[in-house]
């Protein structure tokens, strides 16, 4: 009994043997189990690849208007934009391309992985006048760098939402949107259909812009997908320790906030959806802050909520939120900055807590995507007005 006691522990740990030999041990992560657990699979996902990232002697479906196009993330751009961009472009034969300015997550990643920043779209459509673009990790007007034309679109693939912003086009389109957790677990399946082989640079943005959006597969919005496609990655990157990886990554994203001034902390993340229904007619804001140590922003809530406030009204919207995110803890404070905003949430979460006029706790809520849109979407069709 002793012995399979031991063995039980045993597999629920990880040793460590330091200099002079003595050896620890820890519990395991959650990603780590979940990695191990799909490691078999993902195993024979990667058993069946190809040594090279050829393509097969018989080719798979790929739209001919991708070929040569330009891939670009939304505006206040992220690392599973960015990533997605680089990994479909080495995927259908195009180019990547940024739509603004890359946050310190992102830079981490591509230093790690000895990728280039993606250059910026601006520059990219004046030079080639003739390529498609293909949106990638949106579909929104709202969201779309200005610089893109509807008529040049040629694809989306995303994995949100179709809100009332999404765009509309002449002519038929490659669509890929599927529920999961991060476009780069699409882009990552994608290679596994096609039997290619990601380079490894590519495998590792990938697998970092996955840990990115799923919050080390701890978010609301993972799925199964994400879990297998992230022990593929894991395999195809030659990551020994995918835990530390997650780790220093998340200590980078949350690294530039302490510096930001108020009025870059609300837009360092922010999406903005357009509603219109018999009583309303507006944009609702939503900016999300995600760090490490949320306790360091909300010692800052006043003068943001003055920034969100300004911010509001130099952009017309009708609703500004902003969610301060413990990716850690897995819990959010709500920054409400007037009798709207005030409105609108109670209205929409109904288990939110005010703590003060000006926040709500929303507890075990972490995802726009999954937790907050849908919620205030909700709240607006079932007939919410600020009037």
């Amino acid at each position: 009994m002793a012995e399979i006691l031991s063995n039980i522990l045993r597999e629920d740990s990880k040793d460590y043997t330091e200099a002079d030999g003595f050896t620890i041990a820890r519990k395991k992560t959650l990603i780590e189990k979940e990695t191990e657990k799909r490691h078999s699979a993902a195993h024979d996902f990667v058993s069946h690849l190809p040594k090279t990232s050829e393509l097969p002697s018989v080719k798979p479906y790929i739209p001919q208007t991708l070929s040569d196009a330009i891939f670009c993330g939304h505006l206040v751009t992220d690392l599973d934009s960015i990533a997605g961009a680089i990994g479909a472009s080495e995927l259908y034969g195009g180019i990547p391309a940024r739509a603004s300015e890359v946050n310190t997550e992102t830079a981490f990643a591509l230093k790690l992985w000895g990728v280039e920043v993606p250059r910026k779209i601006e520059e990219l459509l004046v030079e080639l006048p003739n390529a498609g673009v293909c949106l990638v990790d949106h579909q929104q007007t709202s969201q779309l760098n200005p610089a893109i034309k509807v008529e040049r679109i040629v694809g989306v693939i995303d994995h949100h939402a179709l809100q009332n912003a999404t765009i509309v086009t002449d002519m038929p389109i490659y669509i890929d949107i599927r529920p999961w957790g991060s476009m780069s677990t699409i882009i990552t399946h994608s290679f596994m259909t096609f039997q290619r082989r990601p380079t490894k640079s590519t495998a590792g943005m990938l697998l970092c812009a996955i840990l990115s959006d799923t919050l080390n597969l701890q978010g609301p919005t993972t799925t199964e997908w994400d879990r297998l496609m992230v022990a593929v990655l894991v395999e195809l990157a030659e990551v020994e320790d995918v835990q530390f990886l997650a780790t220093q990554q998340f200590k980078a994203k949350s690294s530039e906030l302490a510096g930001l001034t108020p009025e870059a902390l609300c837009n360092g993340d922010q999406k903005v959806f357009s509603f219109k229904t018999a009583v309303f007619d507006g944009s609702i804001g939503f900016a999300v802050i995600e760090t490490t140590d949320d306790d360091v922003i909300m010692s800052r809530s006043a003068e943001i909520l003055v920034a969100l406030s300004e911010d509001k009204q130099k952009k017309g919207l009708t609703v500004l939120f902003l969610a301060v995110v413990n990716i850690v803890l897995l819990r959010t404070n709500l920054l409400i900055c007037g009798d709207t905003e005030r409105s609108l949430a109670v209205a929409s979460f109904a288990n939110g807590k005010l703590v003060s006029d000006f926040v709500m706790d929303l507890g075990g809520l972490v995802s726009r995507k999954k937790d907050f849109i849908p919620a205030v979407t909700a709240a607006v069709k079932k007939g919410w007005t600020n009037k």
